[in-house]
């Protein structure tokens, strides 16, 4: 006997009650000498905020490698773990103290949940600077939806979930 699937459902909101813990944040503490700050808005398809998304980063450590130290649900002040979690504010906002990353294309992977999405999107904050043919896959007119911007604190980066200047998110593979 087979059965039909079962209809998705959509990932939230319940993000703050069961998924923000201390320290989810900061991947390193913003005092560190070499902190900086990840920031933006996560907007929907008409710019309005959405207060209610939860967005989760991936990144390498400043000399390129992949961390794999313990430690990002219980964070000790010192150990950089390359992941961390960050809820939006009423007003969309996020924001994350953390190292800048290296390597050939330094990159932020951004997984973004909200409500009203099916599954997760996932897409890359790429640093400034990145040229444009380590980019290839991505429409030239699309491109600039997934560079950061420089600010005085770090980089800012917004998620517009559709519509005009949309982000462009990538598909991940499953096993």
């Amino acid at each position: 006997m087979t059965h039909p699937p079962t209809p998705g459902q959509t990932v939230g909101p319940f993000f703050g009650f069961a998924l923000p813990y201390d320290g989810d944040r900061e991947l390193v503490p913003p005092t560190h000498p070499d902190a900086v700050r990840l920031h933006g808005r996560v907007l929907d398809g008409h710019g309005r905020p959405v207060p209610d998304a939860l967005l989760e980063v991936w990144q390498a450590a400043p000399d390129g490698t992949v961390p794999q130290a313990a430690g990002s649900l219980r964070r000790d002040g010192f150990t950089f773990t390359g992941w961390g979690r960050a809820s939006t504010d009423t007003t969309g906002r996020y924001s994350f103290s953390t190292l800048r990353p290296g390597g050939a294309a330094p990159y932020f992977a951004i997984t973004v949940f909200a409500r009203g999405l099916l599954d997760r999107l996932f897409t890359r904050a790429y640093l400034p600077g990145t040229p444009d043919d380590l980019l290839p896959a991505v429409p030239a007119e699309r491109r600039q939806t997934i560079v950061a911007r420089p600010d005085e604190h770090g980089f800012v980066f917004d998620v517009r979930l559709q519509g005009e200047g949309e982000t462009v998110f990538f598909s991940h593979a499953r096993d």
